[in-house]
């Protein structure tokens, strides 16, 4: 293969599904792993000899890792070449991943999962970024379509898999799986994706690299806290407050650098501006709704985790089934009237979820999973088409890495946000445990933030990304 040294010479690339499938694979890979390690926890810490709690160490270390690493991933594309960066990544991710499988001790596993979270920070806005920029604005919702499939897909088949392989198997042989994974996803890169990369690339900015570093791990790491009581949550605040003053140092280094680690000229765009407001709100929700309904099964309910994940499995197969009419949706009324319309309905999924006293009407509560699951489908869906919607291929690179950060904080915040709002539901109540009601409050919360979105919504102008959506083509 001929690689090409530099973009702006390259011949004008075309959209691929072969190329958009191969980084959804890749991204199904990098997904289905964390959700799978979750359910191995108990099992991996007696074979380690410490406590389940201690193994959250391993997960924290991932996050952490791919949090301080990914304000790098759009430089290193541009200095390296995609290609070369997303084969490293790869193989990173793959040979930690076995290196995971032989680990005999908990500190052995925190630093295999210290190199896999780098190697997974680089996969995502790199691969993003390869087939959007590649791709014709009337080419956005197929490609989106093809993208979006992992986050949907995984976390059905992830829990389920891991509880299969540890229970079977041994909780090793999860990471063993991502072996024959990555060295496929690494051949389909060499054969498909093209080297290219900037003529005369930027020099690294350490300082903005350091302070984007900085804020992020502070921040991410103070959400895991925020849920725990006492003095721990105490200290999740001063790590957030201190992650949110290192961010603003962040944001006032990178507008004034010569050449800045992170352009904001692509937040100029307006697509860039609704993708994280309201796309920020929808993206807290997102992450806080998987994380209440298990509790809502267990801890409101009373049903075993198993019984509790074959609900919780229902909600996710809301988020495929959707997906066949999601384009038509988009291309019939347009995105301002599906994220304003379908963010109504999203709020109204969460109202439903809190009027749900008991399961004595089972097929009711199935009827209000899958839609809930299928309302979030369409809104993740549209909200990843429309955030690239006016920004051309030179900055495609730069906005998904940006995207991917804002991804990485809102996920961690929307856990931080539910966790928070049961705590504190709880000590309204006065409740010795988190019960039913409480719970019930906490959908009510998801319900204003989703309100809150649909009405940010309306900024987003009714014209806007027709090219895109196809709004009113025949």
């Amino acid at each position: 293969m001929t690689d090409t040294s530099a973009r702006s010479a390259a011949s004008p690339a075309r959209y691929s599904p072969a190329i958009a499938l191969t980084m959804a694979a890749i991204g199904f890979m990098q997904i289905l792993d964390s959700a799978i390690i979750n359910t191995s926890l108990p099992t991996m810490a007696r074979a380690f000899g410490v406590a389940p709690i201690d193994l959250s160490l391993a997960v924290t270390a991932y996050v952490l890792a791919a949090a301080a690493a990914s304000p790098l991933a759009n430089w290193l594309s541009d200095r390296f070449g995609a290609r070369d960066v997303l084969v490293a990544a790869l193989v990173a991710f793959t040979v930690s991943s076995v290196w995971c499988a032989l680990c005999q001790s908990l500190p052995e596993l925190i630093l295999a999962r210290v190199v896999q979270g780098i190697g997974g920070a680089l996969l995502l806005p790199v691969g993003t970024a390869v087939v959007m920029r590649r791709a014709a604005r009337t080419d956005f919702v197929r490609a989106t379509a093809l993208m979006v499939w992992p986050a949907l897909m995984a976390p059905i088949v992830g829990p389920v898999l891991g509880g299969f392989i540890t229970e079977h198997l041994s909780w090793r042989w999860n990471f063993w799986l991502n072996l024959p994974l990555g060295l496929c996803g690494v051949l389909a890169i060499l054969k498909l994706v093209s080297n290219e990369r900037e003529a005369n690339a930027r020099p690294l900015d350490i300082r903005g690299f350091l302070l984007c570093g900085i804020s992020l791990t502070t921040l991410l790491a103070g959400f895991q806290r925020s849920a725990e009581p006492g003095n721990e949550r105490m200290i999740a605040l001063v790590m957030i407050a201190f992650g949110a003053s290192v961010g603003g140092l962040a944001v006032r280094h990178l507008k004034r650098a010569p050449e800045p680690l992170l352009s904001f000229a692509a937040l100029s765009r307006p697509s860039l501006s609704y993708a994280f407001h309201p796309g920020g709100l929808y993206r807290v929700l997102f992450s806080a709704a998987p994380f209440l309904l298990p509790l809502w099964f267990q801890l409101g309910f009373g049903l075993s985790p198993a019984t509790a994940g074959l609900w919780v499995l229902v909600y996710f197969v809301g988020n495929l089934g959707i997906k066949v009419i999601t384009t038509p949706l988009m291309r019939r009324f347009g995105f301002r009237r599906v994220l304003v319309g379908d963010g109504f309905l999203v709020a109204a999924s969460m109202v439903a979820c809190a009027m749900v006293g008991s399961l004595d009407r089972p097929f009711l509560v199935v009827l209000i999973l899958l839609f809930a699951g299928s309302v979030r489908s369409v809104q993740l869906t549209t909200l990843t088409a429309l955030a690239f919607a006016d920004v051309p291929g030179s900055e495609r690179g730069n906005a998904s890495n940006l995207i991917a950060m804002m991804q990485q904080a809102t996920q961690a915040a929307g856990v931080a946000v539910a966790a928070f709002s049961l705590s504190a539901l709880q000590a309204l109540t006065g409740s010795s445990a988190i019960g039913l009601g409480e719970l019930q409050g906490a959908f009510w919360i998801m319900a204003v933030l989703a309100f809150g979105g649909a009405l940010a919504a309306l900024r987003v102008p009714d014209t806007f990304g027709r090219e895109v959506s196809g709004a009113g083509s025949r």
